[in-house]
């Protein structure tokens, strides 16, 4: 059994409408994450990205952190958060310095992008991420990577997350309830996007929408440049809502139904499909044609991805007159728990007229079989967000005790065994 007193270990904690999702995530020598923890647990006390019961969300995450560090044998110090919610906002800026050398260096980057994100915000907002977009030099545009061309000038075009003050500063005191350090919030779409997207189709222009419990997170790129972000709070849990209501079943059978049964499109169903729905009160389950269940489901979808390309028509438009053709070449790419329905991807083209997929995480190793789920893009995505950004001189954030086994212990874990 291998020992390793200093592994070079990262966690993402995701803190959804409807689940607390912890992943552990080690750093290989050739440079590869590999997840060797996962803590999962319904989520209480949270409502669209907000904080609405403190300490039910305190409990929500501990018993996930403690499932996590249970399975990779440590203990979690820090965290990537995410975060979501109709509070995040997003800006296009632009900045422009004279370039000290007559050669670009980093100072002059820094420089720039610093000019570019000196904007007055909305009140009682701070901002969460500044994204460089694309590099002017001079006459020259288009420019990726500035440092050590020659020019007069340099331009910077950026893109800027923000978040309320006091929303992030609630989901930050519940982590830190749990004994816990945010080493970076991050906006959860943004997170997805690292997880589910490929540089290509970045560069040609694609749109990935993490379909939550309680919100849509959206992250659009044209060009290999962060364009747009936007949270429409709306998401699974409205289809899981009319579930319930329209056949009397409580919400957590109307949530099982819908992941084992529904379907986005009732043309893809039989009429001879039936399903039992629970009841409510003690009274006897009924047969129900599933027919009938994917008539309750497709409106919703439906209504869900027309909130989507509202959005996406609008930005169509103000990209078009900024010049920018090609923009969505790649399509949608759809992920997050509420993607994982038959018919998604058929009704959704249907809607945005455009190709489809549905995201998965990629270029990951180890839990690949339980986290290579699009219910895990956000939290994966944290682990590889966290992987880029992390200080040079990172030292271990765990106090970790062995490795070995790995496998087996994931597989008596999930038969309830560990």
């Amino acid at each position: 059994m291998t020992k390793a007193l200093e592994r070079n270990l990262i966690v993402g904690l995701d803190i959804g409408t409807s689940k607390v999702s912890a992943l552990v995530g080690e750093l290989l020598p050739d440079g590869e994450l590999s997840i060797v923890g996962l803590g999962s647990h319904s989520s209480r006390g949270m409502d669209k990205g907000g904080v609405n019961d403190l300490e039910s969300v305190v409990k929500s995450i501990q018993r996930a952190i403690n499932e996590a560090e249970m399975m990779a044998e440590c203990q979690i110090t820090s965290v990537y958060l995410g975060i979501s919610g109709r509070h995040l906002d997003c800006l296009n800026e632009s900045g422009m310095v004279p370039i000290t050398d007559e050669e670009v260096s980093q100072d002059d980057v820094d420089n720039v992008i610093h000019t570019a994100q000196s904007v007055k915000l909305k009140d009682q907002h701070r901002i969460l991420h500044v994204i460089p977009q694309d590099f002017a030099i001079d006459y020259q545009e288009g420019i990726k990577n500035p440092i050590g061309l020659s020019g007069v000038r340099m331009k910077a075009q950026v893109h800027l997350v923000t978040c309320h003050n006091d929303m992030a500063k609630n989901i930050v005191k519940a982590v830190e309830k749990c004994g816990l350090r945010v080493d970076q919030l991050i906006a959860s779409g943004l997170a997805s996007s690292y997880a589910v997207l490929t540089e290509d189709e970045k560069e040609l222009g694609v749109c990935v929408v993490d379909i939550g419990g309680g919100t849509m997170d959206m992250a659009l790129f044209t060009g290999g440049a962060l364009r747009h972000t936007q949270v429409i709070p709306y998401a699974g849990s409205a289809v899981t809502s009319d579930i319930a209501y329209a056949f009397g079943t409580p919400p957590a059978d109307a949530e099982a139904i819908k992941v084992r049964y529904g379907c986005a499109l009732g043309s893809l169903v039989s009429k001879e499909d039936n399903i039992e729905v629970p009841s409510v009160g003690g009274r006897p389950a009924r047969s129900l044609q599933r027919q009938t269940l994917a008539e309750v489901i497709e409106p919703r979808y439906s209504e869900l991805f027309g909130m989507v390309n509202d959005e996406l028509q609008k930005l169509r438009r103000e990209l078009k007159d900024k010049g920018v053709k090609h923009q969505f070449a790649a399509g949608i790419v759809l992920t997050g728990g509420a993607s994982r329905i038959e018919g998604v991807v058929e009704c959704a083209e249907r809607i945005f007229g455009c190709q489809v997929r549905v995201g998965e995480p990629v270029n990951i190793k180890g839990l690949v079989d339980y986290v290579g789920s699009p219910v895990y893009s956000t939290p994966v995505g944290l682990l590889q967000y966290g992987k880029l950004h992390q200080p040079n001189n990172l030292e271990t954030v765990m106090r970790s005790h062995s490795v070995g086994g790995l496998m087996k212990k994931v597989t008596n874990w999930f038969k309830g065994e560990f």
